[in-house]
This record gives structure tokens, sequence and C-alpha cells, in this order.
């Protein structure tokens, strides 16, 4: 599979104003619905794709986002990795309530977290158990005939609820709806599934593992910078995995070693347990010669940023980042202006990416003009840049191009 997808369903008030989206899984760019055959993966999949790989933002823009979470998923750590001002936990009635269960889901309650009950068709002794922590209840109208929806959402209101349609198909069955007091919407009527997609980058499973290990062990955040800086696309998911959870940041992303200590060593673990749990058995990404290209011009832009600034250490990590993404666009099949818009890097690395401007743009232009082969450009920029001769540059090529290899040699 070459591309990762995520569906998205639209979720409507009374007055056809957009509230919010369910995000589902989906393994293919038509499937309107899919097959789940492990509702745990599944949702864990939703939460790799809608943080990580797509960015929250660029998927909810400012709405919240339904998430199905079987009993697994509330009962596991991967909850914690999700900001409660995001997501709306949509919850199937397990066959048993347990009283762990319960506890788990007032103490996700009081952390800010909301629940919506999924596909109800009737009230019994678990769902009564259930309404009191529950915000949303989602009446499946397609299943019922009038007179038992019409029972239902009288008992519906003894509870502080917002009621949900589900499945309207019919402008109908909207007005009935509205008639009964629902005050949300969901259905083909409205909007069938749209179905998101960008291209797959992963790292393999090997790379994750060395580099849950690294974790785990309680390494320094130089030995896990290290390893990230083996895989661009995992930088990149890092970086948007941080602005996702973190929201509006005080300040910009300015390297890989900030993104890390912004997430925090027990979040990045979690975060990387997930991928592991998700990432298929493609182990190829190093043999793919775009990301070696990558990773070369991160080492190639972070070796002269060093011969320019030695000991502006902060001036030789933008340079890298600035190195990994400048060939990001292609290896996601996403807009450059889009990968820079949902990073939050600094101003420097913005206009290097974007326009080419200023020392880090310069150097970028350098690195290009190298691998087209125009002579007469690398002269005129070193001249330009003033700091480095066509033999320094020669051997910051071989440099790089020497630790390029080995990185890739210790990733697979």
């Amino acid at each position: 599979m070459e591309s990762y997808f995520l569906g998205r369903q639209p979720i409507l008030d009374r007055n056809q104003n957009l509230v919010a989206y369910e995000l589902l899984f989906r393994q293919e760019q038509t499937q309107e619905t899919a097959r789940v055959t492990d509702d745990l993966s599944a949702s864990a999949n939703v939460i790799v794709n809608a943080y990580g790989r797509f960015g929250i933002q660029n998927v909810l823009g400012q709405q919240r986002g339904f998430i199905n979470a079987d009993l697994d998923l509330i009962m596991s750590d991967i909850i914690s990795l999700l900001p409660s001002k995001h997501v709306v936990l949509e919850v199937r009635v397990p066959e048993q309530i347990t009283a762990e269960f319960l506890q788990q889901c007032n103490e996700l309650k009081q952390k800010g977290y909301q629940f919506a009950l999924d596909n109800i068709i009737a009230i019994d002794s678990k769902i009564e158990q259930l309404l009191p922590i529950v915000s949303v209840v989602k009446v499946d109208v397609l299943a019922l005939e009038t007179d038992e929806l019409e029972k239902l959402v009288t008992a519906l209101k003894r509870w502080p609820v917002l009621l949900l349609a589900l499945k309207v198909e019919s402008r109908e069955q909207e007005i009935h709806c509205k008639q009964l007091g629902f005050q949300m919407f969901q259905g083909y009527y409205f909007a069938k599934p749209e179905v998101m997609t960008v291209k797959r980058a992963d790292p393999g499973k090997p790379s994750l593992l060395k580099l849950l290990t690294l974790v785990t062990d309680n390494r320094d955040h130089d030995a896990i910078e290290k390893e990230f800086k083996r895989q661009p696309g995992l930088s990149y998911h890092l970086m948007r995995m941080v602005n996702s959870v973190a929201g509006d940041l005080p300040r910009k992303i300015n390297s890989i070693k900030h993104a890390i200590t912004l997430m925090g060593r027990e979040q990045l673990q979690k975060w990387i347990q997930l991928l592991l749990y998700t990432s298929g058995s493609m182990e190829d990404g190093m043999h793919d010669l775009r990301m070696q290209s990558a990773v070369e011009r991160g080492k190639m832009m972070e070796l002269i940023a060093a011969a320019e600034r030695p000991h502006d250490k902060n001036h030789h990590e933008r340079a890298f980042i600035v190195g990994i993404l400048s060939l990001l666009d292609e290896l996601l099949g996403i807009e450059m202006q889009q990968i820079v818009n949902k990073l939050g890097i600094s101003d420097d690395m913005y206009q290097a990416l974007m326009t080419r401007e200023g020392r880090l743009g310069q150097a970028l232009k350098l690195l290009e003009a190298d691998e087209r082969g125009d002579h007469a450009a690398i002269q005129s920029i070193l001249a330009g840049l003033g700091f480095l001769s066509p033999d320094e540059f020669t051997g910051i090529k071989l440099q790089a191009s020497g630790w390029a290899s080995q990185t890739g040699d210790v990733a697979n």
C-alpha cells in the first residue's frame, strides 16, 4: 500500500452547520465503509493517521472529532495521546460493564473527555449505567419504526444528553427527527464519508523498535534525536504530532530535539508504541532513493551551517530540519506550503523552504544546483555565501554521503 487513508463524515446541527466529524478507519480511497476485524487496531490507525500523518488541524479544522473507542482503547494508555479538546470518544456498549471500566470513564470525564454512545436503538440496564457519563447519544433512526423512535427519545430526555440522529437518509427523516428534538444529525442525506489520502513514507519496524528501546532505557535526548535523524518521515510525523497535541505553541519548533522535549518522554514512548502497533510489514523506507536523498540533504545542510557558525548549535539543527523537509512534498504528496503551515517552524526555515531566501535558503539552493550538476550556479552560490570553498563543499558532500549510508545500514 503506497498511501494512508482516513475517512471523515460530517456531523451537523439543526441548521445544517458543521459541528464535528466522525473519523473513520479506511483502507482504500473509494471505500464508503470498512470491514473492521479488530476495533482497537482500527481506532489506533485512525489516531495515528489523524494526528501524525495528516495533522489534526488539517483533518478537523476547528471542529471536534468523534473517534470509535472500544473497551480496550478506553482502558489503554493510548487515550492520553488525544487532547480532550479535540475528541469525543464514541463508545459501543460493551458486553460486560465492569467497575474498572466505569471508573476509567469517570476519570477521563473529569479530565475533560466527552463520550458518545453509538448505535443506540433501545435502553437497557447496561445503557442506563453509561448515560450519566456520556454527553451525546447517537440513535440509529434507520433501524426504528416511528413509534419506537418516539418512545426512545422520550426515555432519553430524562438524561442531560445531546441527541444525534444517525443514518438519516431522507428529508422526511430529518424533519421528523427535528420535531422529536434531535440536536445533531449524521447520514447519507447530508454527506457520505469523505476519504482523505496521504502518501506512505513510514519508518520500518527495526527503526521503531530501536527508538522505543532508546526512549524506555532513559537514554539522553541526543541519542534519541540521532535516531530520528535517520528517518525524515518519522521526524515530520513527530513535529505534526507535537503541533496536533500542543495546539498553539508559544515558541516555534526549531529542531527535532525541541519537538522531543515538547512531547515529553512518556508521551513519546506511547506514540512510538502506537506506530509499532499500526505499522505493516513494510521495512524498505531507507531503500527509497528519495528518502536517502532527504537524509543526505539534512546532513549536508547541517555541515554547511556548522562551517558558517561553528558554535551556533540551534542554527545547525534548523539547517538539518530544512534539509530533510525539502523533499517531503515529493515523498508525501503534500504541497510544501501545506507542510510548513502545519509545523510551526521558524521564519528563516519557512523562507528557505518556500522561497530559497536567507542563509538557509541559499544553502538549499546550493544542494539543488549540485544535484542538477549546474556548475555555474554552484560557483555563483559559493561566492555569494563567502565562507565555503569548492574543495570544502566537496568534503562536506563526502562526509554527508558517508553518514547517510551508515544510517541506512543501521536502519535496516
